[in-house]
């Protein structure tokens, strides 16, 4: 029985839909790595206290994540809305149950990302995904960015950052992701998944 391939773990929170399409753009980069899958996870939106309010299995899209999901994935992309400058609550709710995982060492060496979506131009892109690292800095990831190498870095006028894609969704979540930021979600998705292959080639 062979080995089950090595997957990009990307688990996301959309409320409009637009985080949810990078994710699948990321995916899109991930696949174009031979040896490697995409798995497409997201997770239940959340009450005042902190409670999960979504039905047990989602109506439409992506399946919910679990934590077994976390425990065998390769390589890890995590995406949200900006909530204040922050992650949205229902992924920081996700990660707070990761306390067993955190134990046993388990996303010890991994490669991580992360990536965001604003209604405005700055509304806390940055911050968002800065916020987003930290927690997978104390489950020891390590923590890839996206290098200036990518030319759409220095050619979008909308989102894209080196700490992680980006997408100016619009006040009214109407204006598409363009071709940089579409670029820059596949490029983060092959280099996670490039460097997960790598980790997982043993020495010679």
């Amino acid at each position: 029985m062979s080995a089950p391939s090595p997957y990009v773990l990307i688990i996301y929170y959309s409320r409009h839909g637009a985080t949810a399409k990078m994710a699948d753009l990321i995916a899109r980069g991930v696949e174009s790595v031979t040896g490697v899958e995409a798995k497409i996870r997201t997770v239940p939106a959340v009450s005042t206290v902190c409670e999960a309010t979504a039905p047990s299995v989602p109506n439409e899209g992506a399946p919910y994540a679990t934590l077994e999901d976390l425990e065998h994935c390769s390589g890890l992309i995590m995406g949200s809305p900006t909530r204040f400058g922050n992650m949205a609550a229902p992924l920081k709710y996700f990660l707070d149950a990761t306390l067993q995982l955190w134990l046993s060492g388990k996303l010890i060496g991994i490669p991580a990302g992360v990536f965001t979506s604003t209604s405005s131009l700055h509304g806390g892109q940055e911050s968002t995904l800065l916020s987003m690292m930290l927690p997978l800095l104390h489950h020891g990831a390590l923590i890839v960015g996206v290098p200036y190498s990518e030319s759409s870095l220095f050619e979008t006028q909308t989102g894209g950052t080196p700490y992680g894609p980006s997408h100016v969704a619009g006040t009214h979540n109407d204006i598409p992701i363009d071709e940089h930021e579409k670029a820059l979600c596949k490029a983060l998705g092959k280099r996670v998944a490039t460097i997960a292959l790598q980790l997982k080639t043993p020495l010679k």
